[in-house]
């Protein structure tokens, strides 16, 4: 298992908490999308004469502040980001949120990222014999450009794919018996 530490995001970089100009009212968007939060790191938050909620996801997207989850006024505000989903922040201050004073963030799940291990034997193909490959995708016979012979390439890419659904279980059949062996 890989463990990260947890770090800290100053929401908004130098630019802090405040309204954003009313030509970039995605500014906070794009912000969170440039950044990857964790289960563990935490919002540093930081205004003046403002503050920030937490709420749920439809008084996000309606920039309702009559129901917060959490409100804090206190001009720094540090929010710890606690579980994988989304979390969803807005402006209590009266239409600071419509004019893009608000942040969703997605907090991605741990990742664990266990040792790989062989496959048990029962698995691997015996010496001497290799595994089958596996049946082409339907892609590899789209013709790419357009010619006389585009009828008669997509009939044979047809064929070859159907005696392919035909020959894979007869294929598997065959591992399996041998494997047995």
């Amino acid at each position: 298992m890989c463990t990260t530490a947890a770090r800290e995001f100053k929401v908004g970089d130098h630019f802090g908490w405040p309204v954003p100009d009313p030509t970039d009212t995605s500014f906070y968007t794009h912000w969170a999308e440039r950044n990857r939060f964790q289960v563990g790191d935490s919002l540093v938050f930081e205004y003046e004469n403002d503050s920030v909620l937490s709420v749920e996801e439809w008084d996000y997207f309606h920039c309702d502040a009559s129901n917060p989850i959490t409100a804090f006024d206190n001009g720094k505000s540090i929010l710890n980001l606690d579980s994988p989903g989304a979390f969803y922040f807005i402006s209590g201050t009266a239409h600071h949120c419509s004019r893009g004073q608000k942040l969703l963030v997605e907090v991605m799940s741990p990742q664990h990222h266990p040792v790989p291990e062989s496959p048990p034997p029962s698995l691997l193909a015996p010496q001497g014999i290799s595994p089958l490959p596996m049946s082409p995708s339907p892609e590899a016979f789209s013709p790419v450009a357009s010619s006389p012979y585009d009828s008669i390439e997509e009939d044979s890419a047809s064929i070859m794919l159907s005696s392919s659904a035909v020959m894979a279980p007869f294929a598997t059949f065959l591992v399996v018996l041998l494997l047995a062996l």
